[in-house]
């Protein structure tokens, strides 16, 4: 049973009607207000606590759909049962299409009243119903977004910290002469940089599922090349990247492989050279899928033999290649190397 406590508002100018009505209403515990016209029903409905509307379709000035229209114009307005004549069953239909919750055939039968107050309890619930959907949804959304404000902070701390982490190592490779030292500090630098720079795009980003990659490796690069040059090596990397937006996953592996691949072209490529240039491209094969190519005019390797330094870079971008669900290719050129993967976006 529904909350006696519930206010109707019923707009009709049939006198005896609304008495009949009146007297049901308060049997059953509902509060009964009474307007005449539409006027007198919008002041009603003004002055607040009206919790359902039965309209009738003929009134003194226009009809309710007229009325039902302005009804509906309004914020949070109560729900419309509308009350109709037996034979105007097509009224009927045009108030529930113009947003009335139910509808109601006048009659002189001893139905009607049954028939009436059923509509409204259940024009109550249907509005109840709503009510709480529309709350749970709202709710829903507030945590949605607590969440992603969350995740975004989340993101941001793990970058500054790995932004410092970089800048540590890069401080000691200021305290060392060996070179080889040297190297390895700049090669654990880049790879840090390469995930902070997708965590630095997240946070600064409304999507935090994806980065877009031209931007992404264009900012990479331009640190590689600076923390290779810090560290004494003199090629200039070059990059050539298609708009494509890829997932946050993808995107570190892709990164992590890029870094790994310039930073072994400036350190091998051009070992016994003054200078050189290493060319970075992401280009869209086809609609799903993209190559990633790293060449240089360097000494050259096919990807056959023991890979110099200790290894540890080749086998991080077989696994990154991997992760792509991708592998990696090698090809001599005359002069220099290029490595080459394709993996879905």
């Amino acid at each position: 049973m529904l909350n006696h406590q519930h206010r109707i508002l019923y707009i009709d100018d049939d006198v005896t009607l609304v008495r009949l009505l009146q007297k049901a209403a308060t049997r059953r515990g509902y509060e009964f207000v009474h307007a005449a016209n539409a006027e007198e029903g919008i002041a009603l409905l003004e002055q607040g606590n009206i919790d359902v509307i039965a309209l009738d379709h003929h009134l003194p000035t226009g009809t309710g759909l007229e009325l039902l229209s302005s009804l509906n114009k309004r914020n949070h307005a109560p729900p419309v049962v509308y009350v109709t004549g037996s034979a105007e069953m097509s009224v009927a239909v045009s108030a529930l299409k113009a947003g009335a919750s139910d509808y109601v055939a006048k009659t002189v039968s001893e139905d009607f009243s049954e028939l009436f107050f059923s509509a409204i309890e259940q024009a109550l619930v249907r509005a109840r119903l709503t009510r709480e959907k529309d709350r749970a949804e709202q709710e829903v959304r507030e945590a949605r977004d607590r969440a992603e404000l969350l995740l975004s902070e989340v993101n941001h701390r793990v970058g500054n910290s790995l932004s410092l982490v970089a800048a540590l190592v890069r401080m000691q490779m200021t305290t060392v002469t060996d070179p080889a030292a040297i190297d390895a500090l700049a090669e654990t630098q880049a790879r840090i940089i390469a995930i902070a720079g997708v965590h630095r795009r997240l946070y600064t980003s409304n999507n935090v599922g994806s980065v877009n990659a031209d931007e992404y490796l264009a900012a990479l690069v331009e640190e590689l090349d600076t923390t290779m040059r810090s560290a004494g090596h003199t090629a200039v990397v070059r990059l050539q990247a298609d708009h494509m937006m890829i997932n946050t996953d993808k995107a570190v592996s892709l990164g992590v492989a890029v870094t790994e691949l310039v930073t072994n072209a400036f350190i091998y490529a051009y070992e016994t050279c003054a200078f050189g240039e290493i060319r970075v491209r992401l280009v869209r094969a086809a609609e799903s899928t993209a190559v990633l190519v790293v060449e240089d005019d360097g000494i050259g390797w096919n990807g056959e033999g023991a890979a110099k330094g200790t290894g540890l870079g080749s086998k991080i971008i077989k696994a990154m290649a991997t992760t792509l669900g991708s592998r990696i290719q090698y090809e001599t050129m005359t002069p220099g190397t290029r490595a080459s993967l394709e993996f879905r976006l």
